[in-house]
């Protein structure tokens, strides 16, 4: 990697940074959605094949998400927007989903990586825009099991995706009756569930494997987290402080519409990488 290439790649991870700590406190994502498309641009320009640039992009992501979402949910917890019993009756499930996620998504080919991420993105923003909400918000009664699949659910694809489990949950949780608000907050504290042994397992599976840029853990890279994380941590807070000032229509607006935007980017980029 060349110094040109190093100065670019750390450019990107403090914008990442800054962007990702604030929409982690603001929507409860873990900051995931934006560190893994950043990432994926800034190492794609060292000339990595781009199932490999994935993979690493989403290994780091979820280990700067083990910081960013202890951060975040402490700012939503002094708030009292974190749910302690769904995070109990949830926690077991998702962490299931996320064995099975990590080790899938470290071991197939990064490129469906790459279409997991733009097509569930895709679909998440178009509910989050779409959908309206009348009237009060009330939690829709289901069995353990049903949770428990939902969890699964959520695991598999956040850690598949390299998110903290916003861009999963909160949709989901306000679906199921869940205040939007209590949904960000709840998700916040997911991440941290979902973030510390999907990171482990990247990097694990990602041991040996040849054309990783320097500094590299398996498919974590310790420069672009040492960069990260500071950030992300710092920059949490403002997005707390954000997500209980607007309206919770706005909130739904800005989730929606920033994951649309994402979703194409990844596309063209999955439209590039199989041509």
């Amino acid at each position: 990697m060349d110094l040109g290439t190093l100065l670019t790649l750390l450019g990107v991870a403090v914008a990442a940074g800054i962007a990702g700590g604030i929409l982690a406190g603001l929507l409860g994502v873990g900051g995931g959605i934006v560190i893994v498309p950043a990432l994926y641009f800034a190492l794609s320009l060292t000339g990595m094949e781009p199932g490999l640039t994935m993979q690493l992009a989403v290994g780091t992501s979820l280990a700067t998400i083990v910081f960013t979402s202890l951060s975040s949910a402490r700012g939503h917890y002094k708030r009292g927007a974190i749910d302690a019993g769904l995070l109990r009756l949830w926690a077991p499930s998702i962490l299931v989903g996320v064995v099975l996620g990590s080790f899938t998504g470290g071991l197939i080919d990064g490129r469906i990586l790459i279409g997991v991420f733009a097509a569930v993105a895709a679909v998440v923003a178009l509910d989050m825009v779409l959908r309206g909400r009348k009237g009060e918000v009330a939690p829709k009664g289901f069995s353990k099991p049903a949770w428990a699949g939902f969890g699964v659910f959520a695991g598999s694809v956040s850690s598949m995706m390299g998110i903290g489990g916003g861009t999963v949950c909160v949709p989901l949780l306000n679906f199921l009756g869940y205040d939007i608000r209590r949904a960000v907050g709840t998700s916040a504290a997911i991440g941290f569930v979902i973030g510390l042994p999907g990171a482990v397992i990247y990097m694990l599976t990602g041991l040996g494997a040849e054309g990783l840029p320097p500094f590299s853990l398996g498919y974590v890279n310790l420069v672009a987290v040492a960069v990260i994380i500071p950030l992300t941590t710092t920059f949490a807070g403002v997005g707390v402080r954000l997500a209980h000032s607007i309206p919770q229509r706005a909130l739904r607006l800005s989730f929606g519409l920033f994951l649309a935007l994402t979703s194409a980017r990844m596309l063209w980029d999955l439209a590039g990488a199989v041509a």
